[in-house]
């Protein structure tokens, strides 16, 4: 297409020719015929065919919010001429990210880098990459669409904290291991045979009936379960950064149970989104199903999801208001060790308190860090 350039040129040629000829001057017809004439050169130029090889490479797939994630372009000139002018432009959600790609001379090849914007988090498509090729003056251009579109996942901050030391019957060595002292394990589920579980746990029926090597996943029943919920609501936020410094801190939470390879359940307004087990990685599953919460006008109190859930251990309730804080007061006896953190930043007069309730305000995560119970 014919850039704003070329239409500038253009019509500075039209009215060149319109103020010069009624008076016989032949200098404006020439001088317009050589603006037309090289308008329609670079519409030419950009129509000649360009055999290109164009693949994008997005690393890593997965990011934490803020930071860096890296588009790699590589272009190859497989034709018998050389192409200059080429720019790529890739589309990142709702920003373009535009790229000078160096001349290629025939059968060479040439790999630039860009920089993909990471500062929200969710899903975020990359693409489609989008070639230009542009002809020497600038005065057209032509666009070429090339490859598929990447899904790039950023997924909530985390900031390093410890497990709550909760539960009825606590371990002398504290919450170090997921192994069970005698007496007190109980059969949690089957999984897939990992290098270095014991032999003695393999499940020798679902082994012959599946023709894979199953083990018997055993679980301290002593061992709490944490219950993290996020308050979803609109109505308990002041904007979006609030939401997403809350959605960091659930992740904080639950991380810090998955990590050290214990049970936590992750709820919203909405219901489940995430439950892990004790299993190892599980804290990556638990990143990822937090990136794409979000906000939502049907969300229900906390109180209603708390009501479904059994008790016993630790219940962390994130919101960003302390209406909810009692919603955290209503089920504290059910709970071994409640926590309420509100996000945000501090507001005037003192902080409301409630009984058998822990109460932390947080205005970053390095704030959650210094106040987290220990």
């Amino acid at each position: 297409m014919i850039t704003r350039s070329g239409w500038g040129l253009a019509v500075a040629s039209v009215l060149v020719y319109a103020a010069g000829a009624p008076f016989g001057y032949t200098q404006s017809a020439v001088l317009a015929a050589a603006g037309l004439a090289a308008v329609g050169a670079g519409a030419l130029w950009t129509l000649r065919g360009a055999r290109l090889e164009v693949r994008r490479e997005v690393t890593p797939m997965k990011v934490t919010r803020g930071e860096p994630a890296v588009a790699i372009l590589h272009v190859r000139n497989t034709g018998r001429w050389r192409h200059s002018g080429l720019v790529a432009r890739d589309t990142c959600r709702d920003t373009t990210v535009t790229v000078d790609v160096p001349a290629l001379a025939r059968h060479t090849a040439r790999t630039v880098s860009y920089r993909l914007p990471t500062r929200r988090r969710g899903p975020t498509p990359v693409g489609p990459l989008l070639l230009d090729r542009a002809d020497p003056f600038g005065l057209a251009r032509r666009s070429l669409a090339y490859g598929r579109t990447d899904l790039l996942l950023v997924r909530p901050r985390t900031v390093p904290l410890t497990p709550l030391h909760s539960g009825r019957r606590r371990h002398l060595d504290g919450l170090a291991s997921r192994s069970a002292p005698a007496g007190a394990s109980s059969f949690n589920g089957l999984r897939e045979y990992v290098i270095g579980d014991e032999l003695r746990h393999v499940h020798w029926r679902s082994t012959a009936r599946t023709g894979v090597l199953m083990v018997k996943e055993l679980t301290d029943v002593n061992l709490p379960d944490t219950v993290t919920v996020l308050d979803t609501r609109p109505s308990s936020y002041e904007g979006d950064d609030e939401f997403e410094l809350a959605v960091d801190v659930v992740a904080s939470a639950a991380c810090a149970v998955t990590r050290d390879r214990f049970p936590v359940r992750v709820l919203t307004g909405e219901g489940e989104i995430a439950h892990a087990t004790g299993g190892p990685g599980e804290d990556e599953d638990v990143l990822d199903r937090l990136a794409t919460v979000d906000r939502s006008a049907t969300a229900e109190p906390p109180l209603h999801a708390l009501r479904r859930v059994r008790g016993g251990g630790a219940l962390v309730l994130v919101s960003g208001s302390f209406t909810a804080l009692a919603d955290a007061a209503a089920v504290r006896r059910r709970f071994d060790q409640v926590v309420f953190v509100r996000v945000g930043d501090a507001g005037e007069g003192p902080v409301p308190r409630a009984a058998g309730v822990t109460v932390v305000e947080v205005g970053d995560l390095a704030d959650l860090a210094a106040s987290w119970p220990h």
